[in-house]
């Protein structure tokens, strides 16, 4: 896993397009019994727009059963959950899976090692789109 320094995101490559990455993450969350709150296109809502990027999609998903318990807890870490998920295309047409490490978003919201354990699942999941 490749991680930028010191701001908690974490990008894998994928070895497939954005639209199949993020079809396979769709897969993953339905056969684990998450839900996909929202799918954001922005490379198509920038074309709608007027304006050219790579392929974006932002995929917002989570499980209130796993997520609540982390809230209760910590308030602050509703601002980052449901948890997110980008799968973007970068310039030289490589395509990326990014998304919050749960080690950055248990510094930043004091949550204990127990509670981040509830949504830490974020790794295989992101491991099994870009698969």
């Amino acid at each position: 896993m490749a991680s930028e320094p010191n701001n908690g995101i974490i990008s894998i490559p994928s070895r497939h397009s954005v639209d199949e990455t993020v079809k396979k993450a769709e897969s993953a969350f339905a056969a684990k019994g998450i839900k996909l709150f929202c799918l954001v296109d922005h490379s198509g809502e920038a074309e709608k727009a007027g304006m050219q990027m790579p392929p974006a999609k932002l995929l917002i998903f989570g499980s209130p059963k796993a997520g609540t318990p982390v809230m209760l807890a910590a308030p602050s870490i509703a601002l980052d959950l449901p948890l997110k998920m980008l799968v973007w295309q970068d310039s030289y047409g490589k395509v990326w899976v990014s998304y919050n490490s749960t080690s950055y978003l248990k510094e930043r919201h004091g949550v204990s090692q127990e509670r981040i354990q509830n949504i830490a699942g974020i790794d295989a999941l992101a491991a099994t789109a870009a698969a």
